[in-house]
């Protein structure tokens, strides 16, 4: 076997406020063959995240900050093209890891898990069957609770993360609010998902009063994508007791932003506010997979993705989460599908 090129996206330059597609290179590198129990795999889709602006701040975290002039690691989903004598994972087996940004990569395994993509397209191993959607099951079902006849806000509800909270909650028999930023994703919220109530957040003169007409009876959980307004207008519209489940705050990433004018709200309502991260949750993987997989085939769940082509476009479509050009989880395709 000879050594394999293969590119790979680095980060150049930490980034200060939105990243720009200079915060990144394109390098090619020369990957060595595969020792003994070893396998070389072939990516085929890599994920973007919003978290990841996160690790491109040199701070301590709940994982480590990416490192200049390094590969950039995220989700990947690919396919072992060599194997060494690895017992676990054959040529042909397709593999999920942490070791997207890339094309290529040599591992020994250990950070390997193989998927079988049956009923399911290979790439949703990076959304609705992987950890945007595990993210959705745990924050959801673990962390706000729901209980039938309940009225839950999802922000974000357009994301990854968002339109698989709506449809869980609404198979858990609850009235669902979703907010969205354009016609086509609301559209999209009532017509498939089949939420309740829909929003663009971007038309609402004052979304503290947009929410509160569409949810009269005030909400019982809010699962938390985008924070500022979207979490001041959530506080003043809890119910008493109400469970806020803290997922992510997109809109703060790339500024520095004050906290909730509203906060004390928490404290009158005796609300929940809970952060969560998914990696905490292990334990919760095989009954999420028990349960999306009878949902999907049950009809009750569908998702869309947003997939661009070609390694080199990995840093633009990563930025375009933040102007939210995606709808559902966002993708960079390396491979024909065929």
């Amino acid at each position: 076997m000879t050594a394999t090129r293969s590119r790979e996206i680095h980060l150049q330059r930490r980034p200060v406020g939105l990243p720009s597609e200079g915060d990144f290179a394109l390098v090619e590198v020369t990957l060595p063959e595969p020792a003994a129990g070893e396998v070389l795999v072939r990516n085929h889709y890599l994920s973007v995240d919003p978290y990841m602006r996160g690790r491109m701040v040199d701070r301590p975290s709940y994982v480590p900050p990416f490192q200049i002039g390094q590969v950039l690691e995220g989700g990947c989903v690919g396919q072992v093209i060599a194997s060494r004598g690895n017992a676990d994972f054959r040529e042909g087996d397709y593999v999920s890891s942490r070791s997207g940004w890339r094309e290529c990569y040599v591992s020994d395994g250990g950070d390997l898990t193989k998927v079988e993509p049956q009923g399911v397209p290979l790439q949703a191993y990076l959304g609705t069957m992987g950890m945007p959607g595990l993210t959705a099951y745990v924050g959801l079902l673990d962390i706000g609770k729901p209980r039938e006849g309940e009225t839950v806000f999802v922000s974000g509800a357009a994301g990854a993360v968002g339109m698989v909270v709506c449809q869980i909650a609404k198979i858990k028999g609850c009235r669902v609010l979703g907010s969205a930023g354009s016609a086509t994703k609301v559209q999209w919220l009532r017509d498939v998902a089949g939420v309740d109530e829909a929003l663009n957040y971007k038309e609402a003169a004052s979304l503290i009063e947009e929410v509160g007409r569409l949810c009269p009876d005030g909400i019982d959980v809010y699962f938390e994508n985008v924070g500022g307004a979207h979490l001041e207008a959530a506080l003043e519209h809890m119910n008493p007791f109400g469970r806020l489940a803290l997922c992510g705050m997109i809109s703060q990433y790339n500024q520095a932003a004050p906290g909730p004018s509203n906060l004390t709200h928490a404290v009158r309502k005796r609300l929940t506010l809970q952060g969560f991260i998914v990696s905490d949750h292990p334990d919760r993987q095989p009954q999420f997979h028990a349960d999306m997989t009878a949902w999907i085939q049950a009809g009750k769940l569908k998702w869309e993705e947003t997939i661009v082509d070609g390694l080199e476009n990995t840093p633009k479509a990563f930025i375009g989460l933040f102007a939210g050009d995606n709808m559902g989880k966002m993708l960079v395709r390396l491979t024909d599908d065929s």
